[in-house]
């Protein structure tokens, strides 16, 4: 996946916004990051759920992301580490757990418009 794809992609997810945090691009909903990006080397991290955790920090290429939650955030070295489907999929999950820890109105709001 390229970097463009993959923007588009973060952008066409419900209630997602884009900015520019610490260097990186950052895809958030309601000012939460769920995705951000280095626009020199594509390093990104994402939001992953606990329980899959040990499993994608053993592949080549994945480590805990420094700097944030232990063990529920990821760093993936650049956007060929997965494919472009997984990556999709682990993108729409970050977001749905970042969703999961906002107000009930606020997760109502975007529940609604799937």
């Amino acid at each position: 996946m390229d970097i463009e794809t993959f923007r588009e992609y973060c952008l066409s997810l419900n209630g997602a916004a884009e900015g520019m945090k610490w260097e990186h691009l950052c895809f958030m909903i309601e000012e939460k990051i769920f995705v951000l990006i280095s626009l020199e080397d594509h390093h990104l991290a994402l939001k992953c759920n606990p329980e899959d955790f040990d499993e994608l920090a053993a592949r080549q290429g994945i480590q805990q992301a420094a700097h944030f939650a232990r063990r529920q955030w990821i760093s993936v070295d650049h956007l060929e580490v997965m494919s472009d489907q997984e990556l999709k999929n682990r993108i729409a999950e970050s977001r749905k757990l970042v969703l999961s820890k906002l107000t009930k109105k606020l997760q109502q709001k975007y529940n609604e418009q799937l």
